[in-house]
């Protein structure tokens, strides 16, 4: 069956970016033109993802504006003869229908309930299909547009799996920032895994292949969620889940970022400030300029 859902948590608290994001969700700051989740929306079309379900929270509504139909804006730039830029406004040519739903904060909580209980909110969504998940706050860059998650839905079919789970090889400082899987034999490029544990102690890392924040899931998930009892924190993990979809012996695999693939986890201010540099200097337009501005700046330190 043709894969064709995804959802999209986008209800964090985005804390560690703050100011910036006291009165803009984290998913809509700009990383050179575009804003981080429009980056995400269009590597899910680019493959031939049709629907796709927003886990929002408080203050996110600027991303239900983003990605509904502006006639005004349209009819102005048309006005103005700027129909090039209609194209990065116009989300419905693909045919692409956009779902909300909102990750409510439970009675004696301040932050959402963990990215498991956001994936849980899309259970009616997903119905009996399998589906992705991307997180909002992590673009996936390929310089050849090699389809990461085209790669991993193929796995997904051909070794029947439960969950298939993007990864990258991460410095073993970042261990602890990750979810790290531990792989079955040799990692290649495709793997299977036989546990996954959230943000291990370097010593206590089975690997340091670190989860990418892309997922292929079939509905079983819901069932592992559902079995599965809040962190410590009172979070429900998506690793916790995976864990339990193991303990039910069904096969989860990974599938490794290729070399021409980039992922960028926009969490902290240094990891915002690399990812809009590196977008900012590859701009088609305006990245020649870019460099040259920043090679006239850095001579001067």
């Amino acid at each position: 069956m043709e894969i064709q859902k995804a959802i999209v948590p986008v209800a964090g608290l985005g804390t560690r970016l703050l100011p910036a994001t006291k009165s803009q969700p984290k998913e809509m700051l700009p990383i050179g033109i575009r804003p981080i989740v429009q980056y995400v929306v269009e590597e899910l079309v680019e493959q031939g993802i049709t629907k796709i379900l927003f886990v929002t929270g408080r203050n996110k509504r600027s991303i239900e504006d983003h990605f509904d139909r502006d006639p005004d804006l349209q009819s102005r730039l048309s006005e103005m003869e700027n129909e090039d830029l209609l194209e990065d406004f116009d989300f419905d040519s693909g045919h692409v229908k956009f779902y909300y739903t909102r990750q409510i904060i439970p009675s004696g909580r301040h932050t959402p309930a963990g990215i498991g209980d956001a994936i849980l909110m899309g259970e009616d969504f997903v119905d009996d299909d399998p589906f992705v998940v991307a997180f909002g706050d992590t673009i996936i860059r390929s310089g050849s547009h090699a389809g990461l998650l085209r790669r991993m839905i193929r796995s997904h079919e051909k070794h029947n799996s439960a969950c298939t789970i993007a990864v990258a090889e991460v410095t073993p400082e970042e261990v602890g920032s990750y979810g790290i899987v531990r792989p079955v034999g040799r990692a290649r490029l495709d793997f299977p895994i036989d546990g996954i544990v959230e943000k291990p102690s370097e010593a206590e890392a089975p690997s340091r292949y670190g989860v990418a924040s892309r997922y292929v899931f079939n509905p079983e998930i819901f069932q592992a969620l559902h079995r599965t009892s809040p962190g410590f924190k009172g979070e429900l993990e998506l690793t916790s889940g995976i864990s339990t979809l193991l303990k039910m012996d069904l096969p989860v695999r990974c599938v490794r970022l290729n070399k021409e693939e980039t992922r960028y986890d926009i969490g902290s201010p240094e990891s915002y400030f690399r990812a809009f540099i590196d977008f900012a200097i590859s701009d088609q337009l305006y990245g020649y300029r870019i460099r040259q501005y920043l090679q006239q700046r850095l001579r001067e330190f």
